[in-house]
């Protein structure tokens, strides 16, 4: 028996616009957590202050589909 995959490729669920905000929203909240983050902290999760500070200044909208 094998396993198939389908024929067609993934594609991100349509998101309502009060689901695109809550998820800017939360974006938003999450790299304003990381830009408070200790550099002990930072390291722990393998980033310098500078990437995160990087990270942190990118606008709401620009976020990896992986986030959602």
């Amino acid at each position: 028996m094998s396993l198939t995959t389908a024929s067609h490729p993934c594609r991100p669920a349509r998101v309502s616009r009060l689901g695109a905000l809550r998820n800017a929203i939360s974006v938003w909240r999450q790299r304003r957590a990381l830009a408070r983050l200790d550099d002990r902290a930072l390291n722990d999760i393998g980033l310098n202050r500078t990437e995160a500070r990087r990270e942190a200044r990118r606008p709401i909208w620009d976020a990896p589909e992986t986030w959602y």
